[in-house]
């Protein structure tokens, strides 16, 4: 095996100078981009979200350890077991996301990273504490089966995190239309963290948005709506431990107040359901919204 070096390591120094330049930026063009008690929350979730990973992270390592010692396939570390690995980990994140977003019990552990009502770079260090609790590494760590060593699942894995991180921007507009055909960019990464209801639920790539337009969830930001970014109900605090724990203490109310036959529901079905629809999933809105746009035309 490889010794293979961190590279989130050498990425922190940069994230650090990007974010002070948008900072200036935004000082002299659009002060409303950053607020400083939201840029503190980020920050601070961040660095619970290194915090426990670095608790956790041995044992889902052993895992995947696991796997691979039961692997399908002897790939070892053949030069283009590198490039495939990076491609399918990246497919692999796309369905980690969107089940983020469409299972109540993995979003509990996701929504942190959207309940920020700014979009800027600090935006993307607003990571989960509890990813661990709710098993999201099961969609990653199988191709370790395949054979693909984890070690390089890590090393994969990082680089998709670091590609991530300079996509949380309004300061860059969109770029060549191939570019924008094939990559995740700031344009189509702010589709997915806005709340308007026409991008609710939309964009969920990692590196390469081809997997959006592949599987039917990609939507073009449209230059003439303005977006409204966070969480459809907003957390209104720059609570820390709430902003971590707010969903998982919803799911928990649910569970002990909804009937028997339902309490399964509140962990599998989409944020906002309820068995009695006083609520509105992000279809329900988007339905309206579409209602009220045909309504419209006519």
């Amino acid at each position: 095996m490889p010794e293979l070096f961190r590279p989130v390591d050498y990425a922190i120094p940069a994230f650090i100078i990007l974010i002070i330049a948008e900072m200036l930026w935004a000082r002299s063009r659009a002060p409303e981009k950053y607020e400083p008690r939201d840029t503190l929350t980020s920050l601070a979730l961040g660095t619970g979200s290194t915090v426990a990973g670095a608790l956790t992270g041995a044992l889902v390592f052993s895992l995947a350890m696991w796997m691979y010692e039961n692997r399908l396939f002897d790939i070892g570390w053949v030069w283009w077991a590198w490039p495939l690995c990076f491609v399918l980990d990246d497919l692999a994140y796309y369905w980690a996301h969107r089940t983020g977003h469409r299972v109540r019990w993995f979003w509990a552990s996701h929504v942190n990273h959207h309940s920020s009502q700014h979009y800027n770079l600090s935006t993307a260090l607003r990571q989960t504490w509890t990813g661990f609790i709710a098993l999201g590494f099961i969609f990653r760590i199988p191709l370790a089966l395949i054979g693909f060593h984890p070690a390089l699942l890590l090393f994969v894995g990082a680089f998709n995190l670091i590609y991530q991180f300079w996509i949380h921007t309004e300061a860059i507009g969109k770029f060549p239309r191939w570019f924008e055909y094939v990559m995740n960019t700031p344009s189509h990464h702010r589709v997915h963290h806005a709340t308007n209801p026409r991008y609710l639920d939309r964009n969920y790539a990692g590196v390469f948005i081809i997997w959006d337009r592949m599987f039917g969830t990609f939507t073009e930001e449209v230059e003439s709506e303005k977006i409204r970014y966070g969480i459809v109900r907003q957390l209104g605090t720059f609570n820390l431990l709430w902003s971590v724990f707010h969903e998982w203490v919803g799911i928990f109310q649910d569970l002990w107040s909804a009937p028997w036959r339902h309490k399964l529901s509140y962990l599998v079905r989409e944020p906002g359901w309820s068995h009695d629809g006083s609520r509105e999933t992000s279809d329900t809105i988007r339905a309206r919204w579409l209602e009220a746009q045909e309504a419209k035309a006519d």
